[in-house]
């Protein structure tokens, strides 16, 4: 058996690639340095691997930025509006990578980012590529090649990690009509394989290309581009070894194809679908190997070696232990670096921590699978051996820890189990319909045409956040740090109503994050000090840890909106996460069904809405831009998975009274396929972001006659750049097509906590003009 990763953090224990990428963009390091660093980053992850005892070590699973805009960059699938920066002779090639994912706004020209969303149902973000009819494709970066060259260099022999060409194609998007994407796969593949021949130069042995699509629902064109591309690279490359990558889901209805296709080995997913491991035995041609994603990628909980032990004995009996492979499930990209940097009893109790494993201890987890499964012990002497009895020794404390689980005081809460049960289809239900709630909240509320709002947090400046971080080291008291924090409140309400907006926002200035603000809360809820993932970019998040029973101690926000709202007549916003989020973008408990830990959440969050409303808050928003992610990769799961979903949210939402407005907000989405259960979640208002899809998002609330009210995003937080008024008047223009006036808002795409206060008010002084100038056009 060989021991096989998929892949590894890429952004360091302390999160030294952010650090290095952000001093990059800001001036403070040279590229030389930036491109030091990722260097460094790159050789201590395979010393790691291979110290570890790893046999297929990934490469070309790091990145600066985001593997599929790497994949764009490798294959020339540059848009036409970034020409005007390779041209420039001064700028590098890595600044045209970079203004690819961020956007270029310098001297005369002003470009906009390429379209962000979600990667499948992860937290992750990537760069989505954008293809014309008579897209070319050139190599125009040797980056996989490179990256394999500099590990051998150092003595490591890696396997280069590819995005398959057909998973690539499937990722992005048309930019005009007249045909699909698919149709480009003969464009696309001689690249690959130029890149193939170089990578065969160097005498490579295995090649792990992602197919995870070949999970997904496929098309008989999308499957006859499968069969395409692997028999051309068969037929060119017989001597390389392929390892056909699927995860996430199972192959089902796609296994014939995975199967028929001419590679050496198979890797599948059995975390998310374990069932699928006898048929795929049954019927795996002799030549093929089969890697088995044993331990979980995408969680943090200890490996259950007997669970995982059942499987791998299973594919051993059936096809023996030369052809496996034990691998993860995915790669170990969505997984925080290392446990061992975790100490601190009070947000991680030592109970808690020996349940869990990071991407460190999830490498040490596949090497002592494949000496478990080694184990011959039917052997007396076997039995005796000191490294035997050792490994022994680990999965009878496995076992301890995995048993410690199901009676843990720190789990159960037998109360909210009963509470739960108890939900009732009224708890879910708002007292009126929106056509009349709308006439109710009109009248509380008296906005104008176009009201502007933002989407609830203002920039996290270096002074603030070191204000947090001296509070949580003592160094300052509770009465000190609320200070501070109530002047920066009041400077930004102060600040909105200056500039005009006509329902504010506190800003969130107390808040870490939006999910780990909540989860410090909440009992249930543990948290790491360094556990980081990359969600895009630079962005890196720390997600809460769910390991028990959820509920609400205590009010959570009350304290912070009712002194806003103190400030200022306009209506200041109650700002809460969703619980269909707060669960998604969290590590979540594997001893139950996620709906059952979704309902927790959203009875906490209704006590939250409740507590708000008695307050005097008018206007509750409660941010679910995770909802659409959760979706099952198959559409044949999509209506179990929304029916417990929307049901979460309106249980979070429909305590307070008709006039009382209720706003969500949902990010980078594909809306058509599930817009009749968004209008079911009966929010009064929804924003969504728009603005990198310059509005195509609309036409399916337009098509749907979407009845309540939307505030389309009309200007792109995740880039620096600075839209004007213009350009914003001309996004809500092509939005009224779609919608009625008077139910649009006007609102940027998404929160302000990652941009920089220059350019946060500059955006937001041309928003408030363009809705000024919207109502003189309607009046």
């Amino acid at each position: 058996m060989l021991t096989n990763n998929l892949g590894y953090p890429r952004i360091g224990s302390n999160r030294e690639l952010k650090k290095a990428c952000e001093q990059y963009w800001s001036n403070t390091i040279t590229n030389k340095q930036l491109m030091q660093i990722g260097k460094t980053l790159r050789h201590e992850n395979w010393q790691l691997q291979k110290n570890a005892g790893i046999d297929l070590i990934p490469s070309n699973d790091f990145s600066f930025y985001d593997q599929v805009l790497d994949m764009s960059f490798t294959v020339g699938a540059i848009p036409e509006r970034f020409h005007k920066i390779i041209l420039s002779t001064k700028n590098s090639e890595l600044d045209l990578y970079f203004s690819m994912a961020r956007g270029y706004q310098k001297e005369d020209l002003d470009i906009t980012a390429m379209e962000m969303t979600k990667w499948f149902d992860t937290n992750y973000h990537y760069l989505v590529p954008e293809f014309t009819k008579n897209q070319v494709f050139k190599l125009f970066s040797t980056k996989i090649v490179d990256e394999f060259y500099e590990a051998k260099q150092a003595g490591i022999i890696t396997k280069p990690v590819i995005i398959g060409p057909v998973t690539y194609l499937l990722l992005g998007k048309e930019k005009e009509s007249g045909f699909h994407r698919i149709e480009l796969i003969k464009n696309l593949l001689p690249v690959y394989l130029d890149i193939l021949q170089k990578l065969s130069n160097l005498h490579v042995e295995w090649i792990q290309f992602d197919e995870p699509y070949l999970s997904l629902d496929l098309s008989p064109a999308e499957k006859k581009a499968f069969v395409y591309v692997y028999t051309e690279i068969r037929k060119q490359f017989p001597a390389i070894k392929i390892i056909l990558t699927t995860y996430f889901e199972g192959l089902k209805d796609n296994l014939n194809t995975a199967v028929t296709l001419p590679v050496h080995a198979l890797h599948i997913d059995l975390v998310r679908c374990p069932d699928q491991l006898n048929g795929i035995l049954e019927m795996l041609p002799e030549r093929m190997k089969l890697s088995l994603g044993v331990v979980d990628g995408r969680n943090i909980w200890k490996n259950d070696f007997i669970i995982s032990l059942d499987l791998i004995n299973s594919a051993i009996q059936k096809i023996g232990k030369e052809r496996i492979f034990i691998s993860p499930s995915c790669s170990l990209i969505h997984s925080p670096c290392d446990l061992k940097l975790e100490n601190d009893e009070k947000t991680l109790p030592s109970e808690v921590k020996q349940w869990m494993s990071f991407a460190k201890q999830k490498v040490d987890e596949v090497v002592l699978l494949k000496q478990l499964a080694s184990l011959d012990l039917t052997n007396q002497k076997n039995k005796t051996d000191p490294t035997n009895i050792e490994i022994i020794t680990k999965l009878k404390n496995n076992q301890d820890v995995i048993r410690s689980k199901e009676t843990s005081l720190l789990i159960h809460n037998y109360d909210v189990k009963q509470r739960v049960k108890e939900i009732t289809i009224r708890d879910a239900q708002r007292n009126q319909s929106f056509a009349s709630r709308k006439y109710s909240q009109k009248r509380k509320l008296n906005l104008p045409l176009f009201p502007t709002t933002t989407i609830g947090s203002f920039p996290q400046t270096p002074l603030v956040r070191s204000w947090r971080s001296q509070y949580k080291k003592g160094e300052l008291t509770l009465i000190e740090y609320n200070k501070l924090i109530a002047e920066e409140t009041k400077q930004s309400i102060v600040w909105q109503e200056e500039i005009g907006l006509d329902v504010l926002v506190h800003g969130e200035f107390e808040r870490n994050d939006m999910v780990e603000y909540f989860g410090e809360q909440l009992a249930g809820f543990a948290f790491s000090k360094n556990g980081w993932v990359q969600s895009y970019g630079s962005r890196c998040v720390k997600p809460p840890i769910i390991y028990g029973d959820v509920h609400r101690p205590k009010p959570m926000t009350v304290f912070w909106s009712v002194y806003a709202q103190s400030l200022s007549s306009k209506v200041v916003k109650g700002m809460l996460t969703g619980p269909v989020t707060i669960l998604q973008w969290s590590f979540v408990r594997n001893d139950q069904p996620r709906s059952e830990t979704c309902n927790q959440i959203a009875l906490a969050i209704r006590d939250e809405v409740l507590d708000l409303e008695k307050a005097g808050i008018k206007i509750i928003q409660i941010d679910e831009p995770a909802l659409r992610e959760g979706l099952p990769l198959r559409k044949s799961q999509w209506q179990a998975y929304l029916s417990w979903a929307v049901n979460a949210f309106r249980i979070s939402a429909s305590g307070v009274n008709d006039e009382t407005q209720i706003h969500t907000h949902m990010c980078y989405s594909e809306f058509n396929d599930i817009i009749q259960h968004i209008s079911d979640m009966d929010a009064d208002v929804i924003t969504i972001e728009c603005s990198r899809s310059q509005m195509d998002l609309l036409d399916v609330f337009a098509d749907f006659n979407y009845p309540n009210e939307i505030g389309p995003g009309i200007y792109d937080i995740h880039s620096p750049r600075v839209p004007s008024k213009a350009e914003m008047v001309d996004l809500m223009n092509k939005a009224k097509r779609f919608i009625p006036v008077d139910q649009l808002w006007v609102n940027p795409d998404c929160g302000l906590k990652t941009r920089h206060w220059d350019e946060t008010k500059k955006a937001l002084i041309e928003m408030v003009a363009a809705a000024k100038k919207l109502r003189e056009c309607v009046n």
